[in-house]
């Protein structure tokens, strides 16, 4: 029995090896050909032979196990009643995951006093239809909604909209710098060392996100785009 046992043991770790092999080789055929672009973590699909990695920034693509040939968008299974998206399917389960290890303290929350449920928002201080959103948080609050913040400077790291994002996460009170910039005051730049958009910058990226306002549910669902408080609230069950 302990000899079948340490055999399937072998096995289970021979099989890990040759997946950790195959990501890494197409891992590196896709940083090879474009090492201008970052590339999120290589991981298998339900389909033999296809795996699936993120351009930060950009879509999700699907690439075969030798890394010669991919294809970007959506990857659809054919079920007997109904169609899934494999793709969000997965996305949203890593969603769920990687946005319950961040700390709330890392974020700017807008809470109200008696929170039904929250949203996430990936949000840029200079994006027009961020700036329209944050308009909708007090009757999201109303609702029930409590907004969390994360943010996603669109010009990137080191960009003027970094620095002025970066400003309202590293004042005294980040909830009112953050409303004043985006309603267009100049507020000075105070960027201090520690701050974590660079960190919350790539995760977006990780996530699916490629521009701004996007919101992620806490049931990993992403929302891209503008939403009034009423119409968001009853998308998230309200």
């Amino acid at each position: 029995m302990r000899l079948f046992l340490f055999i399937g043991l072998v096995f289970v770790a021979q099989l890990s090896i040759a997946a950790e092999s195959v990501n890494s080789k197409v891992l590196n055929r896709l940083k090879d050909a474009r090492p201008d672009f970052e590339f999120g973590v290589v991981s298998e699909t339900p389909v033999k032979g296809i795996y699936k990695t993120n351009i930060m920034g950009g879509p999700t693509i699907y690439i075969t196990a030798d890394g010669k040939h991919f294809f970007a968008g959506d990857f659809f299974a054919v079920g007997s009643v109904d169609i899934v998206n494999l793709g969000e399917q997965k996305m949203e389960q890593e969603r769920v995951v990687a946005l319950s290890k961040l700390s709330v303290d890392d974020m700017i929350v807008f809470a109200p006093k008696e929170p039904k449920t929250h949203v996430y928002v990936f949000t840029d201080v200079d994006c027009y239809y961020c700036q329209k959103l944050h308009k909708e948080v007090p009757a999201l609050n109303e609702l029930g909604v409590e907004v969390r913040y994360l943010a996603y400077p669109r010009a990137g790291i080191g960009s003027p909209s970094y620095r002025k994002i970066a400003t309202a996460w590293c004042a005294d009170d980040p909830n009112v710098t953050l409303t004043k910039l985006k309603a267009g005051e100049v507020v000075p730049d105070d960027v201090c060392e520690d701050n974590p958009v660079a960190a919350q910058y790539k995760l977006g990226g990780e996530l699916g996100v490629t521009g701004t306002p996007a919101l992620v549910t806490s049931k990993g669902e992403l929302l891209p785009g503008y939403m009034p408080a009423d119409k968001l609230a009853k998308r998230l069950g309200l």
